[in-house]
């Protein structure tokens, strides 16, 4: 990428979908991440795109770290390589464990002009604008169910059993839906989501004939100078049909006593977890029981800051914080054991982490949820919705809060 050239555009709607459409035709892989315009602390995702030929996985990527920028993804499995654990479940699509590359072309999209770094800027511009790809409905897919309301239900007793006999505090437990089309246009079903449910962490990744869709609210991890930065969610309430209903379930997500108690377990784990890489006392929780809106839900994020100490590889950071406890429960390594255990699916790509880093070691990657993950070349496909199970859970009320934040993806696909 040895020029940089600025070019004026008329239509950002447009030019994002002939820029992926190209970017999906000419590249191997593909990351392009958008913030939406959406106000949350500490930003969200940059708008740019960054596409190359070449992947690998997270030991080649430990070399580059601080030298070259890459975009980046992980999958929840990848834990196996941090604890001694195993995903015993069914795989729904084959996520690779990890997938960086260093682009080989990025553009940056601001407000009304776009940022190219390329060998030839120009001849990339006039690709992409020749394109004109015009909006294609997709067919709809019929979804299916992993895990009944019944087998959820009983699970969740099972779950409580455990945190009378002590195994853990809250558990993180997800319910897995499929769905199988050669049809299904992963970038039409990209841009049905952001319209549904725009979200500071979307993301379009491609890695070969694997993709994700990505409309996540939850950051992981940010890292920014020597400060890093976890924001875990959990907390979760619909919005209002009106402005005085709305108030009143802010009130009643900020006020509950449950949903600050499992936001403070997590806070307590994310706490530990920087801890291990972190100048010793830089620690703080700069916010705790935030609650934002979007476009579905109130969610309570809580903000853990730390200074990370000096010369830690990506992999040491990655190791001491990854999976995001929201995703897991507490204490973090029993939960994983147990979300094996009554999960009915691999979750590969789901609950993992996305995003990019820069030439300096900066970066910032999201918690994968909210997200369909695709495998184009067999047509199969799947999702998952999840919340946190603890002592005094509702299984009702829990099933109730997944079903919600499943609702835009079941949209997309069911083509509503």
């Amino acid at each position: 990428m040895s020029t940089i050239k600025e070019f004026q555009f008329s239509s950002n709607h447009q030019f994002l979908r002939s820029l992926l459409c190209w970017a999906d035709h000419h590249y191997t892989y593909t990351g392009f991440f958008d913030h939406n315009d959406i106000e949350y602390p500490y930003g969200g995702f940059q708008r740019v795109l960054m596409a190359a030929h070449q992947g690998f996985d997270l030991e080649i990527a430990n070399q580059w770290f601080g030298k070259k920028e890459m975009a980046a993804i992980l999958s929840y499995d990848y834990k196996n390589n941090i604890e001694k654990l195993k995903s015993n479940n069914r795989s729904l699509v084959d996520c690779p464990e990890s997938i960086f590359f260093i682009p080989e072309i990025k553009i940056e999209i601001l407000v009304d002009h776009v940022r190219i770094y390329h060998a030839d800027p120009q001849s990339i511009f006039d690709e992409i604008c020749a394109l004109n790809q015009n909006h294609l409905k997709n067919p709809s897919i019929e979804i299916s169910a992993l895990t009944s309301r019944n087998n959820y239900f009983e699970n969740v007793k099972d779950i409580q059993n455990n945190i009378v006999e002590g195994d853990m505090y809250e558990l993180n437990y997800c319910l897995g839906f499929e769905f199988e089309s050669k049809n299904w246009n992963p970038i039409e079903g990209f841009f049905d989501l952001m319209g549904k449910s725009p979200m500071p962490f979307s993301a379009f990744f491609k890695a070969e004939s694997k993709y994700l869709i990505c409309a996540s609210p939850e950051r992981f991890l940010k890292k920014t100078g020597d400060k890093l930065i976890a924001q875990p969610i959990k907390g979760t309430i619909k919005r209002g049909k009106n402005e005085l209903e709305d108030s009143l379930l802010k009130e009643k997500l900020l006020n509950s006593e449950k949903e600050r108690a499992e936001n403070l377990m997590i806070v307590d784990l994310m706490r530990n977890d920087l801890s291990r890489i972190s100048q010793t006392g830089s620690v703080k929780v700069e916010e705790l029981f935030g609650v934002y809106p979007f476009s579905r839900v109130h969610q309570m994020i809580s903000t853990v800051v730390s200074t990370i100490s000096e010369k830690k590889s990506l992999m040491e950071i990655l190791h001491a914080t990854f999976p995001m406890g929201s995703m897991t429960g507490a204490p973090k390594i029993k939960c994983m054991e147990l979300i094996d255990q009554y999960e009915d699916f691999k979750r590969g790509w789901f609950s993992g982490a996305l995003g990019y880093i820069d030439e300096t070691g900066n970066f910032d990657l999201c918690v994968v949820i909210r997200s369909i993950i695709l495998d184009k070349e067999s047509g199969k496909g799947y999702f998952a919705v999840g919340s946190a199970i603890t002592y005094d859970a509702d299984a009702a009320y829990e099933y109730e809060e997944c079903l919600l934040k499943a609702s835009a993806i079941v949209e997309v696909l069911q083509g509503n």
